[in-house]
């Protein structure tokens, strides 16, 4: 009796072991299975996103290829053939009428763009082709505009249509337009890591959508090989012989002339905006707008007898980046001339006209704050991109990408006074400011 007694706690306490034994394995067993949906569920949507993502950059690295050999045949045929600048009030009546038969009165441009992004709403497929051929008149005849507007909207049309061809959920919607973004601007300017930030960055200030991360990133490498197999340079310029080293008086310098960029973003932006609202008040109907817009810009030319200040004017930004020239009035001729054209009704974009803006500014200024003009032609350049966009990351891609390693602690230092100093103004007026430039602040509001 007293062995069986001795022998029922051995064999409770053996089967409770037991059965802790037999639960941790079932813990362990159902951990290792969640532990393996969870790996299934990220594999398949890397996989996903990365095929979307390289469809994505393949058609967009074909398109922004062509667009890019399109824009450039316009500026050279136009280059050649002076007389085509007086057909420009013509090409102002064609476009408003082209986006009028294809029922597209109330173009939103690439606000529509970003704002899809934030509600996941729809980007008709038809706005691809409308502002590849309207960018291409506006060159053709001496619109001041850049390329960047159509790369957007060419690209935010093309990532949303895939998206719905893949049968994405509503809410992945943006990443899909993104990816286009990404895509088309890395093809156009030969910038993949900044195409990819700027497309991350662009919608809401303070704010970067990481999880587009890998997509993007795809669509921009995609994108940017294919551009190049298709023979379309990246926009590169070497300034290493320009460059100072860095130091403490460098540093001051290049922040003063961060400065002086970011009050003329300042001006540069409410221009736009201004010229914008004030043509359609003035003149109603959208194709006498869009001629009167067009005779303006001709007799400017004229008057001016250059014209350094049709189509993207690279020349001009070679030529203060290379040779350390431009005139004083330079940028603020540029800022006239955009404000006029994309006011007007012509399309294009506001980034290639920044930085020529940036470039001849950072040219005039460098001197007088002690900074050899090449130099300051690039730091002004990189500066008033970043303030007019509102995008430090992607400026400081952009000034790695565009002028190399050599400086990269000053450009930073620039962009970061620039977009500081800058406010709450901005190119597009769909874009959020989510946190405060100054303080570490919830604010989220639009653009001025």
């Amino acid at each position: 009796m007293t062995e069986e007694n001795n022998c029922m706690p051995q064999q409770k306490h053996a089967a409770s072991q037991s059965g802790r034994i037999h639960g941790q394995k079932r813990k362990i067993r159902r951990r290792l299975y969640v532990e393996s949906r969870s790996a299934e569920k990220y594999s398949l949507t890397f996989i996903k996103w990365v095929a979307i993502a390289a469809v994505t950059g393949l058609v967009g690295g074909i398109i922004g290829g062509l667009f890019h050999m399109s824009v450039n045949a316009a500026n050279e045929f136009r280059s050649e053939n002076r007389y085509v600048l007086f057909c420009m009030p013509l090409a102002g009546v064609l476009i408003a009428w082209l986006y009028h038969v294809c029922k597209y009165d109330k173009d939103g441009g690439t606000n529509l763009v970003i704002s899809s992004i934030r509600t996941k709403g729809h980007i008709p497929l038809r706005m691809a082709p409308l502002i590849f051929v309207s960018t291409v008149l506006t060159h053709l005849t001496g619109g001041s505009a850049g390329r960047e507007g159509a790369a957007l909207q060419l690209g935010g049309s093309i990532g949303s249509s895939i998206g719905e061809l893949f049968r994405i959920k509503k809410e992945d919607a943006g990443v899909a337009v993104l990816c286009g973004m990404s895509a088309l601007f890395s093809a156009l300017f030969g910038t993949p890591l900044t195409a990819t930030f700027f497309a991350m960055e662009v919608v809401s200030v303070g704010v970067i959508y990481y999880a587009a991360l890998v997509p993007c990133l795809t669509a921009s490498l995609t994108a940017f090989g294919v551009s190049l197999f298709m023979k379309a340079e990246p926009t590169r310029y070497d300034i290493s012989d320009h460059v100072p080293d860095v130091g403490a008086i460098p540093l001051f310098q290049v922040a003063g002339l961060a400065a002086v960029c970011a009050v003329v973003s300042i001006i540069f932006c409410v221009t736009m905006k201004f010229s914008h609202t004030k043509l359609e008040q003035l003149i109603k109907n959208k194709y006498l707008r869009a001629a009167a817009g067009g005779a303006v810009i001709v007799l400017l030319t004229l008057l001016l007898r250059t014209t350094d200040y049709n189509g993207a004017g690279t020349q001009v930004i070679e030529r203060a980046i290379y040779e350390g020239k431009s005139m004083p009035y330079d940028f603020l001729m540029k800022i006239i001339f955009t404000a006029v054209t994309i006011g007007a009704g012509y399309k294009g974009g506001e980034i290639v006209p920044t930085m020529f803006i940036g470039s001849t500014l950072g040219c005039t200024v460098a001197p007088l704050v002690g900074l050899d003009p090449c130099f300051g032609a690039a730091v002004g350049l990189a500066a008033l991109f970043c303030s007019v966009v509102n995008c430090p990351v992607a400026a400081i891609f952009l000034s790695l990408e565009l002028f190399g390693s050599d400086g990269i602690i000053l450009f930073a230092a620039a962009c970061g006074v620039s977009y500081m100093l800058s406010g709450y103004y901005g190119l597009y007026s769909s874009q959020k400011i989510v946190y405060s430039k100054l303080h570490t602040r919830y604010i989220n509001r639009r653009t001025k």
